[in-house]
């Protein structure tokens, strides 16, 4: 790597005691030349304390939230090559180099890293199927390009970083992250990274079932924002069958008889098809606005250098 280029270790902490002077080592033995900022949460123990004697730049964010978090590294630091990881040991500090490598040589702008462990304690079933079914969804309706879309694990470009919205709170920061990239088309790439499991005495913030709830709230979320046309148009398929469910026997019975005998049900049929009508064109207008900001967004991102050797 080229030593004109400045590198920065972003980590986000939040009770991280027991694993952050393990992750700020292994960091700093690979990567010398790099600056490494830890980014305390509103942590409770001595993290600040042990990331500080680990020869880390720390800095706090108030607003708790991993998301808060990422967002407030992305504004504060100035780097060419950013490389954000999870304070709690879990990742392999050697595979940094060959990822920025990559980022490099192929002049791109996120590389990702897929975890793989066969440490079913590191990996457990649960988060495993959570993470496979949400990053199965994502590549169903933005692309198929991850493999590991909630990894905690990632290389970018100063480009990639300073045109990032950075709009979530917690958890579900990963899942924009990779929706940002895909939506711009920009070039990405995904290594392959050893994971292992948390230090004796390190604990999980994850929650499977809550944040897996949010992970999804933000992908339809983004969904409604970035694909309106496709989204509206589900919501107006949908009432426009229950609409014909309900109207067909009452148009049945009114050609047989030429009577309507449950005027109700008829008013309900014909308000879901008005309101599915609503719905489509709803999806038409937003997604003309959708393709004006996507427009936007992209020449902001063209208006920020390309990280080159």
């Amino acid at each position: 790597m080229s030593e004109a280029l400045k590198t920065a270790v972003l980590i986000p902490c939040y009770n991280e005691e027991t694993a952050i002077t393990q992750v700020v080592e292994d960091f700093r033995r690979v990567l010398p030349e790099a600056q490494i900022y830890v980014y305390d949460n509103n942590s409770k123990d001595r993290t600040i304390e042990v990331a500080r004697a680990a020869g880390a730049i720390v800095r706090s964010e108030t607003l708790q939230g991993k998301g808060n978090v990422v967002r407030r590294m992305f504004a504060d630091v100035e780097a060419d090559i950013y490389v954000l990881v999870d304070g709690d040991a879990t990742y392999d500090a050697a595979s940094a180099p060959t990822m920025i490598k990559k980022l490099l040589d192929g002049q791109l702008d996120m590389v990702n890293g897929a975890r793989v462990t066969e440490i079913e304690k590191a990996y457990r079933p649960g988060h495993r199927f959570g993470n496979a079914m949400l990053t199965g969804i994502v590549a169903w309706i933005f692309g198929n390009r991850f493999t590991d879309m909630l990894s905690g694990y990632r290389v970018f470009s100063r480009r990639y970083v300073k045109s990032f919205p950075a709009l979530s709170v917690g958890f579900e920061t990963e899942t924009e992250l990779t929706v940002h990239a895909l939506e711009l088309r920009m070039p990405t790439d995904e290594v392959a990274t050893p994971y292992k499991d948390r230090p004796v005495g390190s604990l999980s913030k994850l929650n499977t079932f809550r944040d897996g709830f949010r992970i999804l709230w933000m992908i339809l979320v983004l969904v409604k924002e970035e694909r309106p046309m496709k989204f509206f148009s589900l919501i107006a398929l949908a009432l426009g069958v229950i609409a014909l469910a309900l109207m067909t026997p009452i148009l049945i019975e009114y050609f047989e008889t030429g009577l309507v005998p449950r005027f109700p049900t008829a008013f309900l049929s014909m308000g879901l098809l008005i309101l599915s009508s609503l719905s489509f064109a709803c999806g038409l207008i937003l997604d003309t606005v959708t393709r004006g900001r996507c427009e936007m967004k992209r020449m902001r991102y063209l208006n920020i250098p390309a990280t080159q050797r």
